[in-house]
């Protein structure tokens, strides 16, 4: 598409018009952007010196930091397709990932174990050359590939292209507002693409100042806030609960916050009580790896709690963005009221999966429209709401429904903290519906009073026969419930509601 930038021209840019401002503060270091981008072409250069080519795989595993970003800015400078993987799972992952992606080189931390037969690098000697240049790209060009979030068995990696980079680091300041006056605070993981592109290349592009914290602590999360003088935070739900189990204290109001991204959305009430006790704008989005322009709730309108928004649109592009609702399996557009899954038509859609050609065949139909694989439904205004996932549909007595559904319903529960649904084996065929459950701190409940509550809100198939309570979830690096993870076998823990009423 004519006028979408490359990461070559989008970091230049950046760097020519605040050289010398504060970019980024880091467990690590500081760096203006001219500093940044200097050692991210002497990376460049060292790769290209050390035998890496246009299109080859550089892993890169290290942690949130400057570091990480010479390395991964370099890596695409020099025409090369960074592939990040999350040190914390670097021990059960990195062998996986290498023998999937085959790359040129490892950079890791200096005396990290890396697979044998592979080359492997520091930044210190990446950054250590007098040569600093780059290699040109089109908005087409391959720069990364992200590891689908809690994926099993083989790893899937999505593709990302400098169009798709460049069009969300322009895109995010413009759907917050964002000017170079503020100061955007982040904890999320460098590894994936929310942190690479909204955080990162975002305050890149926009002129503001990005933090960095060595990782996500609830208990000194405000003071964090304050001494950094954040006025803009990008984080999860799940960090976000985590920060509202925490007692109130006036340390809530004392920061610079004004605007809290996350996804997803939460249900009104809880919407309203994050905002009022932290003092700040909740604004939910949504998108996916495989394309970051989905949904955003516009900053220049009154919240509307349970949303997700409206499509993303570009700032100097225009309205470049569509979102449709269509039966999964007709395959024909619905009407507002009616749920189906949600499909999107943008520029900035991945080409697909990574030696994956069957699954990158079947991520867009001929027209060009995304399949998200997400359930939602539309109102008259042209918001979305989140109807959950389409491969998570539970079949049962000849009804489709979806767990988010039901999961609502539990989660309204006084006593109920968190929950997550899924279909398990019936001896009827189809399946049965299953409830794991995790209580409020403090609070105690049954699975015949969850039953009870449950029946006087859902349909009878779509109320749970198995109850199972957890001290604890199985988590992604996203910090997303893992359900896989979830047991589907009879086990003594659960309780069998049709049983129990015997």
């Amino acid at each position: 598409m004519k006028g979408v930038l490359t990461l070559p021209e989008f970091l230049a840019e950046g760097a020519a018009r605040w050289p010398d401002r504060p970019w980024c503060s880091a467990p690590d270091g500081d760096a203006t952007r001219a500093q940044m981008y200097t050692d991210a072409l002497a990376c460049a250069t060292s790769l290209r010196a050390a035998g890496v080519g246009r299109g080859d795989r550089v892993v890169i595993v290290l942690p949130n930091g400057l570091d990480f970003l010479r390395v991964w800015l370099g890596t695409i400078l020099a025409g090369a397709v960074a592939v990040a993987v999350n040190p914390k799972a670097s021990e059960s992952e990195l062998p996986a990932v290498v023998a999937a992606t085959d790359p040129a080189i490892v950079v890791t931390a200096p005396d990290a174990a890396v697979p044998g037969g592979v080359d492997a690098a520091t930044v210190t000697g990446l950054v250590a050359t007098g040569k600093r240049e780059g290699v040109p790209a089109t908005p087409d060009t391959h720069a990364g590939y992200i590891q689908s979030s809690g994926s099993t068995g083989r790893p899937k990696f999505i593709i990302q292209t400098h169009g798709m980079y460049t069009m969300a680091g322009e895109g995010f300041p413009h759907w917050l507002g964002l000017t170079e006056d503020d100061v955007l605070l982040t904890t999320l993981p460098l590894a994936h693409l929310n942190a690479q592109a909204y955080s990162a290349l975002g305050s890149w592009g926009c002129g503001a100042r990005l933090v960095l914290p060595p990782r996500f602590s609830a208990g000194a999360f405000w003071q964090t806030a304050r001494e950094s003088g954040a006025t803009v935070v990008n984080m999860i739900g799940a960090m976000l609960e985590m920060l509202m189990r925490q007692d109130p204290t006036p340390a809530d109001h004392e920061h610079s916050i004004r605007l809290c991204y996350s996804a997803p959305a939460p249900d009104a009430a809880r919407h309203a009580q994050i905002e009022k006790r932290f003092g700040l704008r909740l604004v939910i989005g949504y998108a996916q790896s495989e394309s970051p322009y989905g949904l955003i709730n516009p900053v220049d309108e009154p919240p509307v709690y349970g949303s997700m928004g409206r499509p993303r649109q570009h700032p100097r592009l225009g309205r470049i963005n569509e979102a449709r609702v269509v039966d999964p399996v007709r395959g024909t557009e619905l009407g507002d009221g009616e749920v189906g899954e949600l499909q999107l038509r943008n520029p900035a859609i991945t080409p697909g999966y990574a030696g994956m050609a069957e699954e990158s065949a079947a991520l867009k139909n001929a027209e060009g429209w995304l399949h998200t694989g997400d359930l939602v439904r539309r109102d008259g205004h042209g918001r979305f709401t989140f109807a959950g996932r389409l491969k998570e549909m539970i079949r049962r007595r000849g009804e489709n429904l979806s767990p988010a559904e039901v999961e609502a319903v539990l989660d309204a529960h006084p006593a109920v903290s968190s929950s997550a649904v899924v279909g398990v084996p019936s001896a009827l065929s189809e399946e049965d519906v299953k409830a794991f459950v995790h209580a409020a701190e403090g609070h105690t409940v049954t699975a015949a009073e969850l039953a009870e509550w449950c029946a006087h809100r859902l349909p009878p198939y779509k109320q749970p026969r198995y109850i199972e309570f957890v001290d604890s979830w199985p988590l992604t690096e996203t910090h997303k419930i893992a359900k896989t993870r979830l047991p589907r076998d009879r086990n003594d823990i659960e309780v069998d509601l049709v049983e129990h009423a015997r």
